[in-house]
């Protein structure tokens, strides 16, 4: 239920009639801050003499309004139960508004002075205390309040909620109107490359200001970075900010100046870091803040009570990128139809003229079905078009074509080897689908014996399909099991030594749940995936999903306009063309605000560096 009071004059000015202005003086706006044309939802208090039910729809609807730490959704519970619920603890996200059942008396009390409802409805997702989104496949959720009539200070007794669970219970649809996806940046733990690589730690934050804090968004996501990687990225990924850093007491707002220059005020446990401590902090302001606020942060100023700590700007901050790539991260690589690897140089105006690649894999004599280039462009690893051996070349020297570094023994080519991936550390990933023994193997940085992965979480799924992110921490995995196939990310942990630590892949989590069937995926940037699946009954899509699993705030993300795509390749770059082979159209690509354009008419595996 909605109030009907305030939406029958949203209907006519945006739902902002209640805070529409008719006095005081003119003030300057600026039009491109973020969230100022969004519908704002203003909570009102129960009438006197409330009946239950309109007790219990009232707190609901209170629930998805921006009402300053909740107070008057506070009035719809006993002044205990007021005093102690805790809105902070979790969101609850449905696929609807919860619908109510009851009402339920008590057993000991008939006399009709207290009474319960169930709340009920299909979960969708759940937000942790931490700001992380879980997930989930459509699952029933009922939860019980309990009303009672308390006496008020005028001696009235009125109904009150004084039963509730801690958090928000939210429909879908105010959930992404109220939050917004952000990205914390951390730095992977071990070496990448020989120095550390940033990794994003996707959260949500509330839009505007949050009622608890008061902090607006760009405030709340410098708070939640401040408290450290959310707990399923926490063992592969460290902060800079000593523990216990926070944010300066009182500070609500952050903005840049008019030079563009953040300055973050600090508390006492940040004064005696160093020089290099502090620019690595720096650097994951800068990348968490980079794209949140309306006006572009240039240089990022860490200060406390003592003064500024450091400064980075953002030419500086280049060196904390999650990869250093060859200075040309735009090109992209295919199969041709003789099964020889080409490369389609990248240019500010688009896709340039494809050529063979040096050395073996562009003009050899052992045709490739698939193709993985390493994040510098400097070697490639391709897949023998049976499938059965994986190979790695060159792509700046010629030569001939060296032993395959992977064999299967598989008697089907569906059965063996999948398409190779290159993580930013520099080491290749490839997966062997033998029924009789599948496998997850990495070689380190592209050579010598393969060593298995142990994946814990496969729970009899067979890997069929891989990508591994830039930051060398996250595994996106297309598992097939019971005729369906779906997509889960896990967590890379090394242990022992640096040389040859024992690596496995932890906790993995549906990053699709709504997909019954994913049929391709790409990384897209630091923390999206763009993937080919199927709802229930459904037909074809192609959407982004964020790794956490959650889709974008302002829709599906489905990408309308293209059929019968079998593969999808992205870069980390967002702003560098999303490619896709189809079966009638051939290499498709799409810029960002343009249609759909073929590229090639014949070519496989097209893929970017990755």
């Amino acid at each position: 239920m909605r109030l009907s009071a305030l939406l029958s004059c949203g209907v006519v000015v945006l739902a902002g009639c209640a805070s529409m202005p008719v006095t005081g003086d003119v003030k300057p706006v600026d039009a491109s801050q973020p969230g100022d044309s969004q519908v704002q939802v203003y909570a009102v208090p129960p009438r006197e003499g409330a009946t239950p039910i309109e007790v219990l729809d009232g707190f609901l609807e209170s629930m998805t309004s921006d009402d300053p730490n909740f107070m008057t959704t506070r009035k719809y519970l006993t002044e205990e139960a007021a005093r102690t619920w805790k809105p902070s603890a979790g969101t609850t996200v449905l696929a609807k508004a919860p619908n109510r059942n009851g009402p339920m008396l008590s057993g000991k009390d008939r006399k009709g002075t207290e009474g319960a409802y169930t709340l009920t409805g299909k979960q969708v997702a759940a937000v942790d205390a931490q700001s992380s989104y879980q997930p989930l496949a459509p699952t029933d959720y009922s939860q019980t309040l309990h009303l009672v009539q308390e006496k008020g200070a005028d001696g009235r007794r009125e109904w009150r909620i004084d039963i509730v669970p801690d958090g928000l219970v939210l429909g879908q649809s105010d959930f992404r109107r109220l939050y917004r996806s952000v990205n914390k940046y951390y730095f992977a733990t071990g070496r990448t490359n020989g120095r550390s690589a940033l990794v994003a730690d996707p959260v949500y934050v509330r839009n505007r200001t949050d009622p608890v804090t008061r902090m607006d968004t760009a405030t709340q996501t410098v708070r939640a970075l401040l408290g450290g990687p959310t707990n399923w990225l926490r063992p592969v990924a460290d902060s800079r900010f000593p523990s216990g850093t926070a944010l300066k007491k009182g500070v609500t707002s952050l903005a840049p100046d008019d030079q563009n220059v953040l300055k973050v005020p600090l508390n006492a446990k940040a004064d005696k870091v160093g020089r290099t401590a502090c620019r690595m902090m720096a650097a994951q302001v800068f990348f968490t803040l980079r794209d949140l606020t309306s006006a572009r942060v240039e240089q990022v100023e860490l200060r406390s009570d003592r003064g500024q700590l450091c400064s980075l700007g953002s030419d500086e901050a280049v060196e904390f990128a999650a990869d250093s790539g060859s200075g040309a991260p735009d090109s992209q690589y295919f199969v041709d139809a003789k099964g020889h690897v080409e490369r389609i140089p990248g240019n500010s105006k688009g896709t340039g003229i494809p050529g063979p690649v040096t050395g073996p894999l562009g003009g050899g004599t052992v045709p490739m079905s698939a193709v993985g280039v390493s994040r510098d462009e400097q070697v490639a690893a391709g897949v023998s078009a049976n499938r059965q051996h994986l190979y790695v070349s060159s792509l700046v020297a010629d030569g001939e074509l060296g032993e395959p570094v992977v064999t299967s023994g598989a008697g089907k080519p569906q059965d063996r080897l999948s398409a190779p991936s290159w993580d930013g550390r520099g080491d290749l990933w490839v997966a062997d689908r033998d029924p009789a023994g599948p496998r997850l193997l990495r070689l380190v940085g592209g050579k010598g014996t393969p060593q298995e992965v142990s994946v814990p979480g496969l729970d009899g799924g067979r890997i069929e399909a891989l990508r591994m992110s830039a930051d060398g921490v996250r595994i996106a995995l297309l598992l097939s099991k019971d005729g369906h196939t779906t997509l889960k990310i896990g967590r890379v942990e090394r242990q022992g030594s640096e040389e040859r630590p024992t690596v496995s892949v932890e906790d993995l989590r549906q990053a699709a749940p709504q997909l019954t069937d994913v049929s391709a995926l790409s990384w897209s940037g630091r923390s999206r995936l763009v993937v080919v699946g199927k709802e229930e009954g459904g037909v074809q899509q192609v959407r982004y999903v964020q790794a956490d699993g959650s889709t974008s705030s302002s829709g599906s993300g489905v990408l309308p306009g293209v059929n019968q795509v079998t593969a999808v390749a992205a870069a980390d770059d967002e702003q560098l063309p999303l490619m896709a082979e189809t079966e009638d159209d051939g290499i498709v690509k799409l810029s960002p605000g343009d249609n759909w354009q073929t590229v090639l008419k014949a070519g496989s595996s097209l893929v970017y560096p990755g």
